[in-house]
């Protein structure tokens, strides 16, 4: 026969009722029920002003919090943020205090707290992120066998006009071939400098860029507009990690002294600007001794790229052990009769697969890799999700 379980509760019954027929001491009570006498004092207590259900468990949140925000300083704090709505509990927090030095104010944590109860924060939208980059980075051991491409932060000419400057390096002679100011880093005008820096110097092998726009985006393997025109000269384009600007260190040293040299201060328009930075480059590239070049400019070092730019892109071709596809209108292509979505970027141009594993295909455009068909989970990963390579 299982043991009789006793409830709490009963026991707290049962205590009260051997107090109430005074049979024991409370001292006595304490030993048997293994209980302070305070508590049994407590329980006695709660029994006599409220009954049976005086004895249940009580909350122990405090009914009174001296440092509870009080009514007025909610709607000050709550008036400040609709005068200010971009503006978040931090700002909100120092403004009130230059505007009341002498009044106590809650902390930034609380002030969002009664902004959010009284739906005044709207919710922050997650940005899509650029896919990573997965190739191993090609090391430049001769001239044009990687470029680096940038646009240096922008600034206003004394005009008041914005000026965005694009550079274009070669990351072996640190050549600078390109340094135009520009009205924006639109694709467009990114697209016809590089058009200009192809036919007078011809091609790289690779051109390493951060994940910004125009260069990157947020489609399968990172393509955007420019890097598929890259990819169909057979240019690979390279991006190096998010928040690392070192891994393109020699190309932000180049920024430091043309901001230096050319920037600071500002010319009076975009076209005198535009000069400043025409005799910055012929300077950098035939005058200024580089440390890493033995104190020699860059021009010693550099020869134009014997690839030169062709005029008709060439067509993309794939080897016999392929798999190709058409990308459809709407970014999709049709394989094993299902259809998968992949980059309306890519419509009416032709992708590769090659299987791996079982049920696990690469996908390419041209040598470029964009993601992983699984067929198993009938869906299309990302690559840094798998890491496999052909």
């Amino acid at each position: 026969m299982p043991w009789k379980t006793i409830k709490p509760m009963d026991q707290k019954i049962q205590l009260i009722a051997e107090w109430q027929q005074e049979q024991y001491s409370i001292t006595d009570l304490a030993k048997r029920y293994g209980v302070s006498r305070k508590t049994i004092h407590k329980w006695c207590s709660r029994y006599e002003e409220q009954g049976i259900d005086g004895l249940k468990d009580q909350s122990r949140a405090h009914k009174h919090s001296p440092n509870r925000t009080s009514e007025d300083i909610v709607k000050l704090l709550l008036e400040e943020k609709l005068k200010h709505r971009k503006r978040g509990p931090k700002k909100i927090y120092y403004q009130l205090k230059r505007q009341y030095p002498g009044l106590e104010l809650p902390a930034p944590s609380t002030i969002s707290h009664w902004l959010r109860k009284n739906g005044l924060v709207n919710r922050r939208k997650l940005r899509k992120s650029v896919p990573a980059y997965t190739e191993p980075f090609i090391t430049a051991k001769a001239p044009n066998a990687v470029w680096s491409a940038d646009y240096k932060g922008q600034f206003r000419t004394k005009d008041k006009q914005v000026c965005y400057p694009i550079t274009i390096t070669d990351n072996y002679s640190r050549y600078l071939l390109k340094c135009k100011g520009l009205h924006g880093p639109r694709y467009y005008l990114t697209h016809d400098t590089f058009k200009e820096a192809f036919r007078e110097y011809g091609l790289p092998d690779a051109i390493r860029t951060d994940n910004g726009t125009p260069f990157a985006g947020t489609s399968a393997g990172g393509l955007s507009r420019l890097s598929i025109w890259w990819i169909q000269l057979g240019i690979r384009p390279e991006r190096i990690e998010k928040g690392c600007p070192q891994q393109n260190g020699r190309h932000e040293r180049m920024h430091r002294t043309l901001k230096l040299e050319a920037v600071d201060p500002t010319a009076s328009d975009r076209r005198e600007q535009q000069e400043r930075f025409d005799r910055f480059v012929y300077d950098y590239n035939n005058y200024r001794p580089h440390e890493a070049l033995n104190n020699q400019p860059p021009v010693d070092y550099y020869k134009k790229s014997t690839r030169p730019y062709p005029e008709k892109i060439p067509s993309i071709e794939y080897d016999f052990d392929y798999t190709v596809r058409t990308i459809r209108h709407g970014g999709y292509f049709k394989f094993n009769g299902q259809l998968y979505y992949l980059t309306e970027l890519l419509d009416k141009e032709r992708i590769a697969l090659k299987e791996f594993a079982d049920d696990q295909w690469n996908i390419f455009y041209s040598f470029h890799p964009l993601g992983v068909l699984d067929l198993r989970l009938n869906k299309i990963l990302k690559l840094n999700q798998t890491g496999v390579k052909v």
